[in-house]
């Protein structure tokens, strides 16, 4: 959801009973190399999201280490301070460097999911023995960056969940009430969605991206390897040329820098020729653009019919 998160967004989900969550570029439609004014901008959006609600929201902040060299992670610091000084409720780490900001943000009572990038058991395990509160397990569905093994939701959840004892948030191919059955059959607690949540009024994704999400077909998405892992977009000119890098064997390096530049252009600005959306293969299940608030309340809805079918 790199670019198009908001305050408006992560209000809705959570007055309707879901965990809203922002990025640290929530709101903003421009590109800063000023880390100080990124630090204001999410507090902006972060004293917005406290007057729209009430209820527990969340921040994704960002740390990676070797091999995978962060070179944004002065802005990770600064965002990590602004998340502090404003007593953000919780906090979704993305990365595969946990320690980083773990132990500062439970001294300061933050619940703390751990998305972590690659994910497997071992990552898991590791999460744990540091103190986060959940884990967070994104299989090959899920869009943007996976993990590297390629490994299913349907595999990847109950592994995880079979080897600690706290909480697991299932994500990857869920955006209706049956993936999220079938994620707490899997032992999962709970369901971590994005793609669904694009396609709603109040995301700031470009209409035209929200249109070709809702007109997807089954074979709409399309993977390659980055630096992070898998990374599964939708498919077009970029993404193609980006393929045909990974067949020609240039490095992960490059390939990552020529799609990561240009989710802004395809995510936000709708240009889907010079730019890159991101989404998870659901998309195909995506048949309308709606009110946030609706989805959460539909998602609870056919979960439960789906489980009292079950039964």
């Amino acid at each position: 959801m790199d670019w198009i998160t908001n305050a408006r967004l992560a209000a809705a989900v959570s007055n309707a009973g879901g965990l809203g969550v922002m990025g640290p570029n929530a709101g903003a439609r421009t590109v800063t190399s000023n880390v100080e004014e990124t630090g204001e901008r999410l507090r902006r959006q972060i004293r917005e999201a406290k007057a729209l609600t009430t209820k527990p929201f969340g921040v994704n902040l960002v740390a990676m280490k070797a091999p995978d060299d962060f070179p944004e992670d002065a802005f990770s610091d600064q965002c990590y301070k602004v998340v502090l000084e404003e007593g953000v409720p919780v906090v979704v780490f993305v990365g595969n460097a946990p320690e980083r900001y773990v132990g500062g943000l439970k001294d300061a009572g933050i619940k703390v999911l751990h998305r972590a990038l690659p994910v497997d058991v071992g990552t898991a395990v590791q999460a744990e023995a540091l103190g986060v509160d959940a884990l967070v397990a994104v299989g090959y569905e899920g869009g943007g960056h996976t993990s590297a093994s390629c490994e299913s939701t349907s595999v990847l959840v109950p592994a995880i969940v079979d080897a600690v004892k706290i909480p697991v948030v299932a994500g990857g191919g869920i955006c209706d009430g049956r993936g999220v059955a079938a994620a707490l059959a899997l032992g999962a607690d709970g369901a971590y969605l994005g793609t669904r949540f694009i396609a709603t009024v109040e995301c700031p994704a470009h209409p035209s991206v929200k249109q070709t999400i809702v007109e997807a077909g089954d074979a709409a998405t399309v993977t390659l390897a980055g630096t992070l892992g898998v990374h599964r977009a939708l498919d077009g000119p970029v993404i193609s040329r980006c393929r045909q890098m990974e067949s020609d064997r240039r490095s992960l390096r490059e390939i990552t820098e020529t799609y990561h530049a240009r989710y802004r252009k395809g995510m936000l600005e709708g240009d889907l020729e010079a730019g890159v959306v991101v989404c998870g293969s659901c998309c195909s299940l995506v048949r309308s653009v709606q009110d946030a608030g609706m989805v959460v309340r539909e998602l609870a809805e056919q979960t439960d019919r789906v489980l009292a079918t079950l039964r």
